[in-house]
């Protein structure tokens, strides 16, 4: 993710004022020029650290600080709510029209921040929320722009207005209106062009359709990749077209992610969304105190429990459950985990949300090989139904057919089938335990692998 090197420097700052006892003020400015150089490498704005490391060093050089019990955490906490109130505060939700009005929604942003495919990202969050979106292709000079808009929103299920890339955006925006209110759609999207660059013409477009049609919210998509640009982008939009809100891509990309930090404190406009993939389903609700928690390396169990709910089927998981107390799972329910967990974003985005793991990221990717797991599925994916059923089934020559048709060495498929008995007989183990822990009642599920 893309606050790795901040959280790992922000955990060393830390350690260090929770190992001494009592704090001096000389150690707190020395704590703060830490943070603020993590900060700045993070490409968060200048003006922005040095307002936020203000703000922090006249709380805890404080009397109630330095004398306090922990004085070290309660430097933490500081830093972790002035984070939060640099983010927003509170959760900012897209605002819609009641009932069946139709509330108009305008997509701006550069070309390459993945404004089309946040479009369709944003249709599918509203259509879950029991709305009936219809997405407008008014993006007519990118070739390619309307078809995968038109892609995107069979995806998700969502229809597509466009006419075509021979109309002017205005009038497209203008007959879609008129389409949503006879044919019973209540959000209309508007998939504008973006630019490389930010020009005249761009914005005069985007404000020839605001003054044509009533929208409700324009929501800016920047590209997190890009730094303290996507925050000088931020402040442009809003200073020449008008955003209500943000939404940031790449997130989980190899970028520093400082625009998060300082987007909402130099534009004055909420991040509302934040992508954090390619998949359609890879657009995640932001909120400040989570974010502030994964910066400081606290992990986001909130989020992971949301993905874990919205992803594995409740019925699937206690059957499952009861399988591994009696030893009974097979690689069918192999397979059905191994898919939860790539809907749930893959090893990496489910660890990187457990506390204290996301400074530790670089060594834990390196442990978790995507190739064997994918050599582990191929295995299976060659056994028969009956097999996967009834591993017991797996004599020598079974397995040589296994190896020859996942194309791997009989040696490895051995030591997966011993791998999976005895991970096996361990869940036993550990389910019993468990429930005589619990006085018997059933706990939650837990994915195994």
């Amino acid at each position: 993710m893309a606050f790795e090197s901040l959280t790992e420097k922000l955990q060393n700052v830390f350690k260090n004022l929770r190992s001494k006892g009592k704090l001096t003020e000389a150690d707190v400015k020395t704590a703060l020029k830490e943070v603020k150089m993590a900060l700045l490498e993070a490409d968060v704005s200048f003006k922005v650290v040095k307002q936020f490391i203000k703000s922090v060093q006249d709380q805890a050089i404080g009397q109630d600080v330095m004398n306090g019990l922990n004085p070290g955490q309660m430097v933490i906490k500081i830093v972790n709510d002035e984070l939060v109130r640099l983010m927003g505060s509170e959760t900012t939700e897209i605002a819609l029209r009641p009932g069946n009005e139709v509330t108009i929604l305008m997509m701006a942003g550069l070309q390459g921040a993945g404004k089309t495919t946040t479009t369709a990202k944003i249709a599918g969050k509203l259509k879950a929320k029991g709305r009936k979106p219809l997405l407008a292709a008014c993006d007519v000079y990118r070739p390619a722009a309307i078809k995968q808009l038109q892609m995107n929103g069979e995806k998700q299920g969502v229809d597509v207005f466009t006419m075509g890339d021979k109309n002017r955006p205005v009038d497209i925006a203008k007959a879609a209106l008129v389409h949503a209110k006879s044919n019973g759609y209540n959000v209309l999207i508007l998939d504008t062009a973006g630019r490389l660059h930010i020009d005249e013409e761009m914005m005069q477009e985007l404000q020839d359709i605001k003054a044509a049609v009533p929208v409700d919210q324009t929501l800016l998509v920047v590209d997190a990749m890009t730094g303290q640009d996507a925050v000088n982008v931020s402040e442009m939009f809003n200073e020449k077209v008008g955003i209500d809100g943000v939404i940031l891509t790449k997130l989980d990309g190899d970028t520093r992610g400082g625009a998060a930090l300082s987007i909402r404190a130099v534009s004055g406009k909420p991040i509302l969304y934040v992508g954090m993939g390619e998949k359609l389903s890879d657009l995640e609700q932001f909120y400040p105190d989570r974010m502030a928690s994964r910066i400081l390396g606290m992990g986001d169990v909130m989020s992971l429990i949301e993905k874990a709910q919205a992803n594995i089927d409740e019925e699937k998981a206690k059957a499952m459950e009861q399988k591994m107390k009696k030893a009974q799972f097979d690689f069918n329910d192999y397979l059905d985990s191994m898919e939860q967990m790539r809907n749930m974003g893959g090893f990496s985005s489910v660890l990187n949300m457990l506390p204290g793991v996301g400074s530790k990221m670089k060594d834990i990717e390196s442990m978790v090989d995507e190739k064997d797991i994918a050599r582990k599925e191929a295995i299976v994916l060659s056994m028969t139904p009956k097999e996967r059923s009834n591993p017991d089934l797996l004599n020598p020559s079974r397995k040589q057919r296994i190896a020859k048709g996942a194309g791997v060495d009989i040696a490895e498929v051995n030591r997966f089938i011993k791998q999976f008995e005895q991970s096996r007989k361990m869940m036993k183990q550990v389910a019993g335990m468990a429930g005589k822990g619990r006085g018997g009642k059933r706990g939650g599920f837990k994915l195994p692998f």
